[in-house]
């Protein structure tokens, strides 16, 4: 882990890599998206309306993904001073936070016909609408830090506090009564028709690839940031 500690040596892999998962996750995501659309047919009781299953999964997926790739880096930012894991983690907020808000707006818009209301205060709803609100806290933490493109350990505290709310999404559904449907795939398989599972599974591999992306793409800027924070330092003192 500690082999790509040094900034140049991440970046020498980060630049390409960058471009590999950024277009690949495009076309997976565009296809599943025209197949979703286009090919997979309509839900038997829902109809049409089911076809945001493969906008809705993946951001919700992936508004949890986030703050777990947020407990992950801090973790390792406070046990092994990994000197990006702070950088990692600041990375991982802001797009986590956008799956997190369209998670929460397609759930609305696909609750309305399901459910005829937009929003009810039910066990995932509300605990992933505490997730929302816990990225725009930590968002406010590594905002407010002092030192440019790092993690406070307080906001890295807090990213570790944080992770809690997440095994409590996934298993809200199983805990409490709700008007969420129960999870359709599990360890012991999967209860959705082959024919909506395939290009949902691709759009969620493609979303993916795209958070890795725009993950890379933001250490890359904060690298660029502290980098011109140096020099500019430098300059100032000579």
């Amino acid at each position: 882990m500690h082999r790509f500690a040094n900034p140049t040596r991440f970046l020498k892999l980060a630049r390409p890599l960058t471009a590999i998962l950024f277009w690949i996750g495009l076309a997976l995501t565009l296809g599943a998206c025209v197949w979703g659309l286009a090919v997979a047919p309509a839900d038997r009781l829902m109809g049409d309306t089911v076809r945001i299953l493969y906008i809705h999964v993946p951001t919700a997926w992936l508004g949890m993904g986030g703050w777990a790739a947020i407990a992950v880096a801090s973790i390792v930012q406070l046990v092994w001073r990994h000197p990006l894991a702070g950088i990692a983690a600041r990375a991982s907020a802001m797009p986590g936070a956008v799956f997190a808000a369209l998670c929460l707006l397609s759930g609305s818009i696909w609750g309305r016909p399901a459910w005829g209301t937009w929003w009810v205060w039910d066990g995932r709803l509300t605990s992933m609408l505490v997730l929302f609100f816990l990225y725009i806290g930590y968002i406010a933490l590594v905002s407010a830090s002092s030192e440019r493109g790092q993690t406070s350990r307080i906001a890295a505290i807090f990213g570790i506090v944080g992770a809690v709310n997440i095994p409590i999404i996934n298993r809200s559904v199983v805990w409490w009564q709700t008007v969420h449907q129960p999870p359709s795939i599990t360890l012991a398989g999967s209860s959705i028709d082959g024919a909506f599972l395939w290009p949902l599974l691709i759009s969620v591999i493609g979303f993916s690839l795209l958070f890795g992306a725009i993950v890379l793409m933001r250490m890359r800027a904060a690298l660029a940031d502290i980098r011109v924070e140096a020099r500019l330092q430098r300059l100032a003192a000579a």
